[in-house]
């Protein structure tokens, strides 16, 4: 891709993989063409649009309400695509939809995706978004999943905020090779893990880097949202 012929939104989005994504490891070329075809700009609300390459968290405040949640950063949300390992016929699970953006990444990866968000807003925000950037194979539901979401087992789950602790309810519902990241711990230490399904009954859990986030919303104290 040569810079000197785009356009400033596409310099900006080649700006925002090359200058902050690749540097932190992501080199999984199925992974760089999704941050190259979703486009980010459509998730973020119009008020922080300007800012939908830069490297911070966007609040997610919508015309109707604050909602008092965020998109991770752009790097963020590519270093845990890429822990996923996904393949193109996975089915993946992900709790806390926020604005469809990380879903939508997800989607570009895998066979489908299904998202639970707990706050009704947030739902229908990311169903718009979804349905603009015409992205068909995720679904987007109400509730709080942290504690498992119906009965299906997964290739992969996402956890897309801080917990105090790994649900094992969603280990479980990990098919037997599936893998689930999840950032535990609280501010400012907290650690990101990736737990594989090895048989019906063990799990192998690899401790991958430090980082801070959000906690998950949740119904319960023990839980967090970002």
């Amino acid at each position: 891709m040569n810079a000197e012929t785009l356009t400033a939104l596409e310099l900006a989005r080649f700006n925002m993989v090359e200058q902050q994504i690749r540097p932190v490891g992501v080199f999984d070329s199925n992974v760089i063409e999704a941050l190259f075809s979703v486009q980010r700009e459509q998730f973020v609300p119009k008020a922080y649009r300007a800012l939908a390459f830069a490297d911070i968290e966007i609040p997610l405040h919508l015309e109707s309400a604050d909602t008092r949640q965020t998109m991770l950063s752009p790097k963020l949300e590519a270093r845990l695509t890429q822990l996923l390992l996904l393949k193109h016929d996975d089915c993946v699970l992900e709790i806390g939809t926020g604005s469809g953006y990380q879903a939508a990444l997800l989607a570009r990866l895998a066979r489908s995706v299904a998202s639970v968000e707990i706050d009704p807003r947030l739902v229908s925000f990311a169903q718009q978004n979804l349905q603009k950037a015409q992205i068909k194979n995720v679904s987007v539901e109400t509730g709080d999943g942290y504690n498992g979401w119906g009965t299906a087992e997964y290739d992969a789950i996402l956890v897309s905020g801080g917990v105090e602790k790994i649900s094992n309810a969603l280990k479980y519902q990990l098919k037997i090779g599936g893998r689930m990241v999840v950032i535990v711990g609280h501010a400012p230490s907290m650690t990101a893990f990736r737990i594989t399904r090895t048989t019906a009954a063990s799990f192998e859990t690899l401790s991958l880097f430090e980082t801070v986030v959000k906690p998950l919303t949740g119904a319960c104290g023990s839980r967090f949202k970002f």
